[in-house]
């Protein structure tokens, strides 16, 4: 697949053309942006359990690194290829800029199912593809973190390959590691956090108060879902379906979150869950409820069933969930969306925090982190909300907006080397 062939980073240039085209912003700028700063693929081969020898597609994509070094997940999916990876990168660009922290966009992966492989053979396919890439990575380059497929044992083998390499221990290479080798608290629910912070700010604004008539789906209850559905359960909000990849699960009265939580840590599917009504994810996405939140892939919503959608509120919780013209459709109906640049950007911001806590060798505590992160959230959506109102867009192209004027202001600013 070529470099713009994915749906995923066409449709992010085409927003990018769009939002760039509303502000006036500079054309130089934006011809800049289309395109990653630097692409590896790699092959990663592993010797597999019965002994044969596989060989993996690994990436990573740096996209800008105005701000700082680059910062983005590794995802291990089958779906994962260079377009996508390089689209998902341009995304973390506009993210970090729109929250305002000092990082660029990045993002790699691997072409894989990891749920066919061992543990083994998993440690050394992660351990292969951090040999294949460190030299584009670092404390100081470009500072992967979990993604889809990944989790916190991933990071703990990425950061010891990079440090053997090295010859010391380098903590700060990764983010989302576990606590024992330098991983900050809040980190592994820090996403679902900032969805529920972000739902708190849209609500306010809509004049909606979250309590026990407010009723919510949501697509995907993983890493995402689960703590945004624990947040607004703790709000007396109720949940009425949730959904992983073997189908949705509906409750009129609320399901009770921490059985199905607790029933998919043991590794059941939503599908087995009892006591509940079992749906199809299209028909979730097609609740009449207040709040949906589409917290697993991109590219759920399109313009062949946005029309279906009856929800208030959407709360973009994976990237991409929406695409553009599932956005101009649903926004015509008065929706109020909150874009995944800034409704999932509670996870690069712990990563941030960790990053620094990381560098500093000095720690903070649980209460620190949320305070900072709620913070830092009001006010990117503060900013988003007065792009929303200045240039009388819907939310998403707002996002954009907000985060190019920051770009735009330190690319002008450094300049064109070499001139």
């Amino acid at each position: 697949m070529s470099l713009m062939e994915s749906p995923l980073y066409q449709d992010a240039v085409k927003q990018l053309e769009e939002s760039a085209s509303i502000m006036g912003l500079d054309p130089n700028i934006m011809e800049r942006l289309k395109y990653p700063k630097r692409a590896l693929q790699v092959a990663v081969p592993i010797r597999l359990d019965d002994g044969t020898v596989k060989t993996f597609q690994g990436f990573r994509v740096q996209h800008n690194m105005t701000l700082g070094p680059g910062k983005g997940g590794i995802r291990f999916h089958p779906k994962v290829d260079l377009s996508e990876t390089a689209g998902l990168a341009m995304l973390m660009t506009f993210k970090c800029a729109l929250v305002g922290l000092p990082l660029g966009g990045a993002k790699g992966g691997i072409s894989v199912d990891p749920s066919t492989l061992s543990r083994q053979e998993l440690q050394a396919l992660t351990r292969r593809y951090t040999t294949e890439i460190n030299m584009i990575v670092g404390p100081n380059i470009d500072i992967p973190a979990p993604d889809i497929g990944t989790d916190g044992q991933t990071m703990a083998w990425f950061m010891d390959t990079y440090s053997q390499l090295k010859g010391y221990t380098v903590p700060g290479v990764v983010t989302g590691k576990p606590i024992t080798v330098g991983g900050s608290l809040g980190r592994a629910e820090a996403t679902g956090k900032g969805v529920a912070f972000c739902v708190n700010f849209a609500a306010e604004k809509m004049g909606m108060k979250i309590g026990s008539n407010t009723t919510v789906a949501i697509h995907g209850f993983g890493k995402v879902g689960v703590p945004a559905a624990e947040d607004l359960r703790d709000q007396g909000a109720k949940i009425v379906a949730i959904s992983d990849v073997s189908g949705a699960v509906y409750n009129k009265d609320g399901i009770d979150i921490d059985k199905a939580s607790s029933f998919t840590k043991r590794g059941g599917l939503l599908k087995d869950l009892p006591n509940v009504e079992h749906i199809s994810n299209a028909e979730l996405l097609a609740l009449d409820v207040d709040i949906l939140i589409p917290a697993a892939i991109d590219g759920v919503i399109t313009e062949e069933n946005a029309d279906t959608v009856k929800a208030k509120m959407i709360a973009e919780g994976a990237n991409g969930p929406l695409t553009k013209e599932a956005i101009e459709i649903i926004a015509k109906k008065g929706t109020f969306i909150i874009p995944d640049i800034l409704c999932n950007a509670g996870g690069v911001i712990v990563s941030y925090f960790e990053w620094v806590q990381g560098l500093q060798n000095f720690f903070w505590d649980l209460d620190q982190i949320n305070s900072k992160l709620h913070d830092i959230l009001k006010d990117a959506f503060e900013n988003v909300y007065e792009a929303h109102q200045e240039y009388k867009v819907d939310m998403k192209k707002a996002a954009f907006i907000a985060a190019f004027k920051r770009l735009m202001r330190a690319m002008r600013y450094r300049g064109l080397f070499p001139g």
